[in-house]
């Protein structure tokens, strides 16, 4: 099997339909992104001098060196040389798949899902062990679940913490024995991080996967908690460094080098971690409170079950179906609801964004329609 054989990525083709057709996002999986105005001022002297001077050439295929030495500042025992830099996530996920996993191999991935953690293994023939999320035990994870699944035949195991769509998050001692489990069987355990430094209490942050085990990767990304999802910057964070080679051989054949632009932004915005983050803790956290008093007020219609973590929650419907309720957004009030089917969910779940700055006014829009 290979790519080809792919099933069409569902959100990313109602994304396509849908997105740019309507005015307001519900249900929207970034932080309000910033504008170039925003973020230059937030950039040193040196930062500074790099964009004002910028050559639109070629850049170093891993990366510009500064940038990955900004990115691996924001782990504990990782290493300029220990990092990848990529177009999004996405090319992450490509990347590390094509270069773990065949037809022979197992793979688990945690439930529901960005599809490509699960389709492109599933699309390169291996034999899948999905373990879900329920909202039954409150999205929690039980890593028993997980090891009853794995095998000597495990190659890749994937989580994704904080977690999207649901919000959930685990605790330390989870992702340790998470690790451990990964570590026994000698697979490869990929973390998607895209949401950490989004966390509900700033205590229950976890270390980054790739600081706990040489063979973990932690998949990081400028576009969810950095709020610049237009810079298409992302990176693989390994020790592993047969792995990350692989995988930068791959690149070869995929995006070669970024946007020199990209890069020097990104930089900015690394630099600025701190400023750049609380700017995003800050609209999540307005955001959640808002969310949190517009479900109590609408009981007898919806329920969720709080975020921890991220800028994305998986509230229920208790007397429509999503789609139906997405339908009448669209057509009557010009906001785009994502239902949960997207995401291999329950039809009466949906995705609520709690990064954008305009999501009470699509709260209004959605209370006039449950009405």
């Amino acid at each position: 099997m290979s790519f080809a054989d792919a099933a069409d990525f569902a959100l990313e083709r109602y994304f396509a339909q849908w997105e740019f057709a309507v005015k307001h996002q519900l249900s929207a999986s970034d932080v309000e992104p910033f504008t170039i105005g925003e973020l230059l001022p937030f950039a040193d002297d040196d930062a500074r001098g790099r964009w004002d001077k910028l050559s639109l050439g070629y850049t170093e295929s891993s990366g510009l060196p500064a940038l990955r030495h900004a990115i691996a500042r924001q782990y504990q025992a990782v290493s300029e040389q220990d990092v990848l830099v990529v177009a999004g996530a996405e090319e992450g996920i490509f990347l590390l798949v094509h270069a773990l996993v065949g037809a022979a191999d197992e793979v688990i991935v945690i439930t529901p899902s960005y599809q490509s953690l699960h389709e492109l293994p599933r699309a390169l023939g291996a034999r899948m062990r999905l373990v879900p999320l329920r909202a039954e035990t409150q999205w929690e994870l039980d890593p028993d679940d997980v090891a009853r699944v794995a095998s000597m035949r495990t190659r890749l195991i994937v989580v994704n913490f904080p977690h999207n769509p649901t919000g959930a998050l685990i605790s330390a001692d989870v992702q340790r024995r998470l690790v451990e489990i990964a570590d026994r069987c000698g697979a490869t355990l990929l973390s998607d991080e895209v949401y950490r430094g989004l966390e509900a209490d700033p205590a229950a942050r976890l270390p980054a996967a790739a600081d706990l085990s040489n063979r973990a990767v932690s998949l990081g990304v400028m576009s969810k908690s950095f709020a610049l999802p237009g810079l298409r910057i992302g990176w693989l964070a390994t020790r592993d460094s047969a792995l990350l080679s692989r995988a930068a051989r791959l690149k070869d054949y995929t995006t070669i080098c970024s946007s020199a632009p990209s890069e020097v932004l990104a930089l900015i915005a690394l630099r600025a971690s701190d400023k750049v983050l609380e700017r995003s803790r800050a609209i999540v956290g307005s955001n959640r409170a808002a969310a949190s008093s517009f479900v109590a007020s609408h009981s007898r219609h919806l329920e969720w079950i709080p975020p921890r973590a991220g800028s994305t929650a998986l509230p229920r419907l208790l007397d429509r179906d999503a789609d139906v309720v997405a339908a009448a957004l669209r057509e009557r009030e010009n906001v785009l609801m994502v239902p949960g089917r997207i995401f291999g969910a329950d039809p009466h779940h949906f995705r609520l964004g709690l990064g954008r700055r305009d999501l009470p006014h699509a709260l209004e829009s959605l209370s006039r329609i449950l009405a």
